[in-house]
């Protein structure tokens, strides 16, 4: 392969594998935090509850990511194979 075709298939791996957004994997809502520290004490237990939950959903998301960007850096060396098989046969 020539340099310049090198240069494309690092192109579009980059592309591909940096380029969208992990469509399948949704961050979580940022707890509320009220101002108030009245208000923190009065609603301790449900700001509890929800910082406890944001903690375990972005764990949660963050394990997304990582499934989605292994997905998506396989697929993109597949199109790679692809994309050279292609420029191999209209030689």
């Amino acid at each position: 392969m020539t340099c310049a075709r090198n240069i494309t298939l690092v192109l579009l791996i980059t592309v591909l594998v940096a380029g969208g957004p992990a469509h399948a994997c949704t961050p979580p809502e940022r707890p509320f935090l009220p101002t108030s520290r009245e208000d923190m004490r009065a609603y301790a237990d449900l700001i509890r509850g929800d910082f406890e939950a944001y903690i375990a959903e972005v764990q949660d998301y963050f394990r997304c990511l990582d499934e989605e960007r292994a997905r998506t850096f396989m697929e993109a060396r597949e199109v790679s194979d692809d994309y050279a098989t292609f420029l191999n046969a209209v030689e």
